[in-house]
């Protein structure tokens, strides 16, 4: 697994840089080698040898995807990141539900994500096209659903950093936001890019377990 959260955190700055000097190829090869670290690191951790890592597995996949996706610039490919993600999430979700879930726990987190997810989608919904409300709003219900069922999975024993990657991956999906739907800032994938590889890495090294 060492090698794995070597590999990310290596490509992760490089991306960042290739980024800031908009450098076409250094993007293309970076970035999906970031993301080939998570996935790397789930495989070391035995993801193959249960089905709570095998779904753990299948949204870092679809995270990979996504991730493929969000390098073009075009809105059609912004939306199939969308659904790429969104997906993987539903993956984590069925993965937490597989662990096991606190039916008290679940409840505080929802409680928690539904203030969350209602404040952030009306900071977003003046700046969001018409075209893309429903799938934004589809992919806060997602998203939210996988911290509540993660701090679920917290009250059944799942180690404290596997909550903690699903915040990062929340938190970092703010800065996606904010970048696409609000203000284009090279700032907001300086924060954001970190965040969200740390977090993947984070729910990676859960899957065996």
């Amino acid at each position: 697994m060492t090698a794995s959260v070597c590999i990310t955190a290596a490509a992760v700055p490089l991306h960042l840089l290739a980024e800031r000097r908009e450098w076409a190829p250094g993007r293309v090869v970076t970035k999906p080698l970031a993301s080939l670290g998570f996935i790397g690191a789930a495989l070391a951790a035995g993801a193959l040898n249960s089905l709570f890592g095998q779904f753990i597995l299948a949204g870092l996949l679809l995270s990979f995807l996504g991730d493929a996706f969000l390098l073009g610039r075009a809105k059609k490919l912004f939306l199939a990141g969308l659904v790429s993600f969104l997906l993987g999430q539903l993956a984590y979700v069925a993965a937490f539900i597989i662990h096991g879930i606190d039916f008290l726990y679940t409840a505080g987190g929802i409680v928690v994500v539904a203030v969350m997810g209602a404040a952030i989608f009306r900071w977003l919904k003046p700046h969001i096209p018409q075209n893309f409300l429903r799938p934004v709003v589809a992919y806060i219900v997602v998203i939210s659903a996988m911290v509540a069922t993660a701090l679920g999975a917290l009250g059944e024993a799942a180690p404290p950093r596997l909550v903690l990657g699903a915040l990062f991956f929340y938190i970092s999906d703010i800065a996606v936001a904010r970048d696409r739907f609000v203000i284009k800032d090279f700032r907001n994938r300086v924060v954001g890019l970190p965040i969200y590889y740390a977090g993947q890495l984070l729910i990676a090294s859960c899957a065996g377990g």
